[in-house]
């Protein structure tokens, strides 16, 4: 182990010699959360950060007419292809990022999207993809407030790379995390998983069969919105977006301190998303999800939110899987069909590649 020394002020992190970065640490699983503790949290070290989740809290100026915070979130959006069943790269990059914002259980405002184009790309191209954002911004309710754009060579980029950030403003009386998942409390999903990953799979023609499926990418703030009417105690949400449910559930358990048991004959998944899974060597725990939900709050309040979830069209899908425990601090457990246990733990390295 050594310090790297740069220009400028010395990196305090200390490195292995020639590490370098590998495709699993963009994964969402065990090598991505390393990357995160052990570099960037070491280097940025700010309180809003270190809380784990996919928004910052920022207080906002005492003089507003009601007290709040702002959350931010910021997000690359890279698949292959571009247009796939259900979506494309651009809804694919507004629902993400108003994804990511609201599950702070604030109100989204505003979006800044920044674009990579490949030198090359077809004008047509990127007119549909801007259109579908646009599509996609109206359905949340927010602006795409400001952008970029860069060119880069031909054969340097994949067509075309989307960032984009957002920002929601948060109440000071809503707080919602998944450090605050507590004992007792019951584990919702609003639908069916692995939608995503799969349609993406189909998409390039991987499967080796026809697979009559669609990402399920969609806009979830009205949903929160729903959720936290009929629940108000709603200690989480999370979307289960790369390394899929498992992976989110098993942040959530390190965040809280807690355990997470799930019951296998709970879990939504659809017949054509299991074929393939099975076929492929896949668990539907850890394929993405774009458009799906995952509640936790206290059990008095679970049919509530079930129902105002069902009720929605992007929660039509919704199940109780399971309950947060206080033993096995950190562990997302599983009672198998067969009545066992399973231990389920985080994504370790790829599973697809550029899907969300």
């Amino acid at each position: 182990m050594e310090t790297i020394h740069m220009q400028g002020p010395v990196c305090p992190i200390p490195l292995k010699h020639n590490e370098t970065i590998v495709m699993g640490h963009g994964a969402g699983g065990k090598m991505s959360q390393e990357l995160i503790r052990d570099l960037f949290q070491q280097v940025f070290d700010y309180e809003a950060l270190k809380v784990g989740n996919d928004f910052g809290l920022v207080p906002l100026p005492a003089d507003l007419p009601r007290p709040g915070r702002l959350a931010v979130s910021t997000d690359m959006h890279m698949v292959t292809p571009l247009f796939f069943p259900g979506g494309d790269i651009g809804r694919l990059a507004i629902c993400g990022t108003v994804n990511d914002i609201a599950m702070s259980g604030g109100i989204p405002l505003a979006l800044t999207a920044g674009f990579i184009l490949e030198e090359g790309l077809p004008m047509q191209t990127l007119a549909q993809v801007a259109a579908s954002m646009r599509a996609a911004a109206d359905e949340a309710g927010v602006q795409i407030a400001a952008g970029d754009t860069k060119v880069a060579e031909k054969g340097s980029a994949d067509q075309l790379f989307i960032n984009t950030a957002g920002v929601a403003w948060v109440p000071d009386d809503i707080r919602i995390g998944g450090q605050y998942a507590r004992p007792g409390d019951k584990v919702l999903v609003s639908g069916t998983l692995g939608d995503h990953g799969i349609a993406v799979l189909a998409a390039r023609g991987e499967l080796g069969f026809d697979a009559d499926v669609e990402s399920d990418v969609a806009p979830l703030n009205h949903l929160i919105a729903a959720v936290l009417a009929a629940a108000p105690h709603t200690h989480v949400l999370r979307d289960p977006t790369r390394g899929g449910l498992g992976t989110s559930l098993n942040e959530i358990t390190h965040q809280a301190k807690v355990s997470i048991w799930l019951d296998e004959n709970r879990l939504p998944v659809k017949p054509v998303v299991q074929a393939a899974c099975e076929m492929l060597g896949f668990d539907p725990l850890y394929i993405a999800n774009e458009g799906k939900l995952i509640v936790i709050c206290p059990a008095e309040e679970a049919d509530a939110a079930l129902e105002a979830m069902r009720s929605h069209p992007y929660g039509q899908g919704a199940a109780l899987l399971g309950e947060v425990r206080a033993a096995d601090p950190g562990k997302v457990l599983l009672r198998t069909l067969i009545g066992g246990t399973r231990l389920v733990d985080s994504l370790s390295g790829e599973i697809l590649p550029r899907i969300c």
